[in-house]
């Protein structure tokens, strides 16, 4: 952690692009384990996009409370 603090402050640039990388692949990896565990079931493409989305969202809702 004091390691990405310390990258922070040095090269802020760096810093962003790391985070912005990570987040994307982290997201896709989401969206494939969901698409693994609804493929079975016959739902369209779609369907582990929105599940995904739809889980970030109340996350973000109960963080808020």
């Amino acid at each position: 952690m004091d390691y990405l603090r310390r990258m922070q402050m040095e090269r802020p640039v760096l810093f962003w692009v790391v985070t912005i990388v990570a987040l994307l692949v982290a997201f896709q990896l989401l969206v494939f384990v969901a698409g693994l565990i609804l493929g079975p079931f016959g739902v369209p493409g779609w369907a582990p996009l929105v599940l995904v989305i739809g889980v970030l969202v109340l996350i973000a809702r109960r963080q808020q409370r």
